[in-house]
């Protein structure tokens, strides 16, 4: 593993990356193309998304030798909303909603039981 980090901090740091791109893969166009045709939006987003599939897909395989494919689904989720949230407020100037509190703690509660024979 690089750094000698265990597999499971690896991939959350690897799906973190994926989902920075995955986010401006499926939401900058709004901003940045929004006048555009959705062609030109659809090809710009395959072309930011091969690097989020290019993180991700390690990322994954790092990851599952130590987690289930379960627990990397519901970690993916955490990370997703974790990232998705700063990128709707301060790229796309969306307004902060107590929504995204709880379905955050909606997805505390997934991972919670995703990973609970972990914790006991």
């Amino acid at each position: 593993m690089p750094f000698g980090l265990p597999p499971v901090v690896v991939s959350i740091v690897l799906l973190l990356g994926s989902n920075v791109f995955m986010t401006f893969a499926w939401y900058a166009h709004l901003k940045e193309l929004n006048h555009r045709p959705w062609l030109l939006a659809a090809l710009a987003s395959w072309g930011i998304a091969l690097f989020e599939y290019l993180l991700q897909v390690p990322a994954n395989r790092i990851g599952y030798g130590s987690l289930s494919v379960g627990q990397l689904k519901i970690l993916q989720e955490v990370i997703t909303l974790s990232v998705f949230v700063p990128f709707s407020v301060l790229y796309l100037k969306e307004p902060l909603k107590l929504d995204y509190l709880w379905a955050g703690l909606c997805l505390l509660g997934a991972a919670y039981f995703m990973f609970r024979s972990r914790l006991a």
